[in-house]
Formats: C-alpha cells, structure tokens, sequence
C-alpha cells in the first residue's frame, strides 16, 4: 500500500445516496485541494435487503484543514481494554 497522510471514507446504503457519490466525493475533492488521493478502494456489501456502497480514499498532504472541519460524534466511543483473563459481565 503506498504511504498516506489521511483517509476518508464515503458510505451509504440508500440507493438515491449511491446515485450521487460521485458528485459528493467530486465537490470534497475540490473543498479539499490540499489533499491528493494516492489510492482508493471500492468495497460493496449487501444482504437479502440492503446494499452498502463504500469508497475510501487514502490521502496524500496536509490533513490539519479535513481535521478541523470534522464534526465531533455524537456519541464517542472509549474502548477500555481489560487485563487478560477478565471475565466480562
């Protein structure tokens, strides 16, 4: 895999979603011209009733600007590893 500064990831399950990605991933390519794709994957998943479109792009350059402009989540996960042996309850 070549080196890379960032990632961003495109998702959706909504086909009216999926009919424009192009356009969305297009319009945050040019918002962030500090950053160059270098590599991209395109994964699609489905079950009997849902399919799930992902693009992923890995970046090249300055990711301060992507940072800064990221919404914090509404509900952050901590993740606490446990000692080995510890049962979970």
């Amino acid at each position: 895999m070549t080196q890379f500064d960032a990632m961003k990831v495109f998702s959706t399950t909504l086909q009216r979603d999926r009919d424009v990605m192009g356009e969305r991933i297009s319009q945050w390519l040019k918002d962030h011209p500090e950053l160059t794709p270098v590599e991209t994957q395109v994964t699609q998943t489905s079950d009997r009733e849902y399919h799930c479109l992902t693009v992923t792009l890995f970046l090249r350059g300055d990711a301060s600007k992507m940072l800064a402009a990221a919404p914090a989540p509404a509900h952050p996960r901590v993740v606490v590893p446990r000692p080995s042996g510890t049962a979970r309850r």
